[in-house]
């Protein structure tokens, strides 16, 4: 039966577990990465108030949690020496783990990074799948190296985009391939030899976490739906209507194809307040009605639709 210790957080955290134990391999110790984001006197305070899942998931298994307060740190190495394990799982994690950790476990270290690599290696890889209308993503399990996401890859898995997904979606079937693919590997791993197939260097993209965008509607309507859909729920799109802001609801967007004649891309066609929408011409003859609109700041968006009603008017120009 291989050991096996997982670090991590989130959707991917939860997964990694469930499909670790879906195995039968035995998790020896689990580290969340609220250990390393909070101090301690807060994370025990948020433990007893306001519990997330990671914590509750470790709790309902009664899986031995590792206290420390770094990934790279001795007290956490010397915790993996003294668990042994074949194998260290990494389901999403923000710091750079040293060679000097993952060495410790006996077979390997195998991150599990959301996209197909070489593609799209770096933070939140979901943003830019959906925001470069890709019509697939998927899982890969690779050997952790010293470099971002470029270790020899294990195993892949694809996972369909829909034209409809914003991350949010994207993030969760990802996670929930990922929970299959490691319970396959592992058993594999257990009863046979894993052939580690390298990276095509070549193919390598890099992706930032960026988290928020001005819309421009100068661009295809496919590629504004896409960004507005690309940032949920990690952050926002924008556009202005004279000095005040906007932000569009990624679930509530309508390309609506007419002659929209001479007007000029950006030109508000009609609004209606109660639905909280502006409909705006978009290029080649097409209009985009976005609903559900939120004035940006938190106050400001409980006066959504007193604005569209006193404020905005057809002719008038967004950008």
């Amino acid at each position: 039966m291989l050991k096996v210790v997982i670090i991590g957080y989130g959707e991917m955290f939860s997964n990694i577990i469930a499909g670790t134990l879906d195995a039968g391999a035995k998790i020896v110790g689990i580290f969340r990465h609220d250990r390393v984001k909070y101090p301690k006197l807060i994370r025990r305070i948020k433990d007893m108030i306001n519990p997330d899942t990671d914590y509750n998931y470790i709790k309902s298994y009664k899986l031995p949690e590792i206290k420390s307060k770094s990934a790279n740190s001795e007290h956490f190495r010397k915790q993996l020496l003294r668990l042994n394990p074949d194998i260290m799982l990494v389901a999403s994690w923000s710091e750079k783990i040293d060679k000097q950790t993952f060495d410790i476990p006996k077979i390997a270290t195998i991150n599990v990074h959301p996209s197909l690599l070489p593609k799209y290696r770096g933070a939140n890889p979901y943003i830019h799948v959906i925001k470069n209308r890709e019509t697939k993503s998927g899982v890969t399990l690779h050997l952790m190296d010293t470099k971002l996401d470029s270790g020899a890859i294990l195993d892949q898995r694809e996972v369909k985009v829909l034209e409809t997904d914003t991350g949010k979606e994207l993030k969760f079937k990802t996670a929930l391939t990922a929970r299959g693919a490691v319970c396959e590997l592992l058993q594999k791993m257990s009863e046979d030899v894993v052939f580690p197939v390298m990276q095509n260097e070549q193919l390598a993209q890099y992706c930032k976490n960026d988290i928020n965008c001005d819309l421009d509607f100068n661009e295809p309507v496919e590629n504004i739906t896409a960004k507005i859909r690309a940032m949920h729920p990690w952050g926002c799109t924008f556009f202005y209507h004279k000095k005040e802001v906007f932000s569009p609801n990624p679930y509530r967007l309508s390309v609506i194809e007419c002659d929209t004649g001479e007007k000029a891309v950006g030109t508000v066609i009609t609004s209606d307040y109660n639905d909280r929408s502006i409909t705006v011409v978009c290029p080649d003859n097409k209009l985009l009605r976005m609903s559900g609109l939120k004035l940006y700041g938190k106050y400001k968006q409980f006066l959504t639709k007193g604005y569209i009603k006193r404020t905005v008017k057809q002719g008038d120009i967004v950008n």
